[in-house]
């Protein structure tokens, strides 16, 4: 069980999908907005969050030791969870998808530097001599 809202980020077990792909996420037993009272889940319906995956990554190693004392039995074992990184797109009471937002146009990018030409300097007294005659 997670408590989300809009745009939050949260670490989950694996789920399938590749990274950009948005999943459904049916099993809502609550939703409450601010200052609404909590709607629990026999009221709901058809009521979705809607994720997308950011990336697939594994957790922190954990490491599993075994003994048995006076047997000489030792057997060491690691683990590593599969993990999902997920971003809450959109929360829906229909279970209809959230409609995307319309791209924001891109900002031009900065012009790049000329390289190795060097800018006229006016304290250069060659280049206006040149420039007068």
């Amino acid at each position: 069980m997670y408590r989300v809202a809009e745009n939050d980020r949260l670490t989950v077990e694996r789920l399938a999908g590749d990274p950009g792909t948005t999943v459904t996420l049916n099993e809502v037993l609550m939703i409450a907005g601010d200052g609404e009272a909590p709607r629990l889940a026999g009221a709901l319906g058809q009521a979705a969050v809607f994720a997308e995956i950011l990336a697939q990554k594994r957790g922190k190693k954990i490491l599993v030791f075994k003994k048995k004392r006076r047997k000489n039995y030792r057997r060491t074992r690691g683990h590593r969870q599969e993990l999902t990184e997920l971003r809450i797109a959109g929360i829906s009471l229909s279970g209809e998808p959230p409609v995307a937002a319309e791209a924001a146009p891109e900002a031009e990018p900065a012009p790049a530097p000329a390289g190795d030409v060097a800018p006229n300097d006016a304290t250069d007294g060659a280049s206006e001599d040149a420039a007068e005659e």
